[in-house]
C-alpha cells in the first residue's frame, strides 16, 4: 500500500478510475485515524488524541493507494475529492425499472 500526500493520491485516483473503466471497480474507504501504526496494549490505556486525521484508501485489483487528510485541510480535500468522483463516475449504469417492478410485484405476491 503506498502512503501519498494528498494532491498526489488525488490524480492517481483519477488513473485509477481510467483504468477501472476498462477492467474491474475502484473500492474507496474512508475512516478515522488516530495516527498510531502499532496496536495499543490491552492492560494499559493510550491517552484519546485531541484531534482524529482522516485516512482514505482506493484499490483496483491489486493497486492500493492511501493519503490521511488532517483536520485543517480536510474542507480542501473535500472539494476536490467530490470533483474527482463526480468527474470520473458517469459509467454508472442505470436502474431497469421494468424489473425493479417486476420485483416488487413479485414480492407482494
Amino acid at each position: 500500500m503506498v502512503l501519498l500526500e494528498n494532491d498526489a493520491f488525488l490524480s492517481e485516483l483519477t488513473r485509477l478510475f481510467q483504468k477501472g473503466r476498462s477492467s474491474g471497480s475502484v473500492m474507496l474507504t474512508m475512516k478515522r485515524y488516530d495516527g498510531r501504526t502499532k496496536p495499543e496494549p490491552r492492560k494499559g490505556k493510550l491517552p484519546e488524541p485531541s484531534e482524529y486525521k482522516c485516512l482514505i484508501r482506493a484499490n483496483l485489483g491489486n493497486k492500493k493507494i492511501t493519503t490521511v487528510v488532517n483536520p485543517k485541510d480536510v474542507n480542501k480535500f473535500h472539494m476536490a475529492y467530490t470533483n474527482v468522483l463526480k468527474g470520473n463516475m458517469d459509467g454508472l449504469k442505470k436502474k431497469d425499472k421494468k424489473s425493479a417492478a417486476k420485483s416488487k410485484a413479485k414480492a407482494t405476491q
